[in-house]
């Protein structure tokens, strides 16, 4: 259960208001503020709401994020409400029911984006105003992409989203295409992320794996994706996406992060600006990984662009 407060400080901190908080007084109050601005609060393209299933169900709210993964939201004023039983009914539908997904992605963006879905990591979200522990433990006997979202108002001009509580599917071995950022689109030629790493050799996995173990450190909320063509770390949002290149004259693992570029000093042969440049990942910093000593400068951008994100 929760129990954030939220305080006003004063002129000074000289006074100190504890600030109300409080559930959305409509769910659907709730729900057309999150579809407006779903970009900014989950880095998700909004592309549908009130979504008719063929099996009779609605879907509050339906989407893909910024690693071409589908998503489903589900919203609640109530903690004693059972979203997450409602929410999985509908995750199993839409991932029996492929082909209507992807032609509503046609119509909302592009041919090559639906072509591009990363089945894999459809996600679900429930938002509510809170989860009891027996939600909590629910979701981690469930071997889905369940993400539990808490949400309060606080005073005329607040609103908390905070991530409670994570389920992500285990690897498979198996990998589907996912969205390209920037236009950059996928071709047959294309190596896969993990025929990349079977094929790099064991200094480049030891950086890959001092990489990915630095990223779970940050924080519990840290989620690892594995995807066609790179791994992603996320909290709501991707916070950093990398692949391995592993070419003999000059191996290397490419990392991108959500992290200003102007921001920083970029140095030439370690930090680049790419935010007009077509890549793969997210994020318009990109960071090049040779050694270990590379990745020790790199940390500190890496827990700028966690704390961003």
């Amino acid at each position: 259960m929760s129990d954030i407060k939220l305080f006003q400080l004063g002129g000074n901190q000289s006074q100190v208001v504890e600030l109300p908080s409080q559930a959305a007084k409509l769910e659907k109050d709730l729900q057309q503020l999150v579809e407006q601005h779903m970009d900014t609060f989950l880095g998700v393209r909004f592309l549908a709401t009130e979504f008719s299933t063929s099996n009779g169900g609605r879907i509050d709210s339906l989407g893909l994020d910024e690693n071409g993964c589908p998503v489903i939201i589900e919203y609640k004023r109530h903690t004693n409400e059972n979203v997450i039983n409602q929410g999985l009914f509908y995750y199993d539908w839409l991932l029996d029911h492929k082909a209507e997904f992807q032609l509503l992605v046609m119509k909302e963006l592009t041919h090559d984006v639906a072509e591009a879905v990363e089945w894999e990591g459809a996600r679900l979200i429930c938002i509510a105003s809170d989860f009891t522990k027996y939600d909590e433990h629910a979701i981690k006997q469930i071997d889905k992409n369940i993400e539990l979202m808490r949400y309060k108002y606080f005073g005329a001009d607040l609103l908390m989203l905070e991530l409670v509580n994570t389920q992500t599917t285990k690897a498979t071995g198996t990998v589907k295409v996912s969205h390209q950022p920037k236009s950059l689109k996928a071709t047959s030629q294309d190596k896969s992320h993990k025929a990349m790493l079977e094929t790099s050799s064991d200094k480049l996995l030891k950086l890959y794996d001092e990489l990915c173990d630095f990223c779970e450190s940050l924080g519990d909320d840290a989620q690892r994706k594995e995807l066609k063509l790179y791994t992603a770390f996320k909290r709501i949002k991707n916070f950093v996406s990398f692949h391995v290149l592993p070419q003999k004259k000059d191996e290397r693992i490419v990392m991108y992060l959500k992290v200003q570029p102007a921001s920083i000093e970029l140095e030439e042969g370690f930090t680049r600006d790419v935010t007009n440049t077509g890549h793969w990942g997210t994020g318009d910093l990109e960071v090049l990984i040779r050694t270990e000593q590379d990745i020790e400068k790199a940390k500190p951008l890496i827990q700028m662009s966690f704390e961003n994100n």
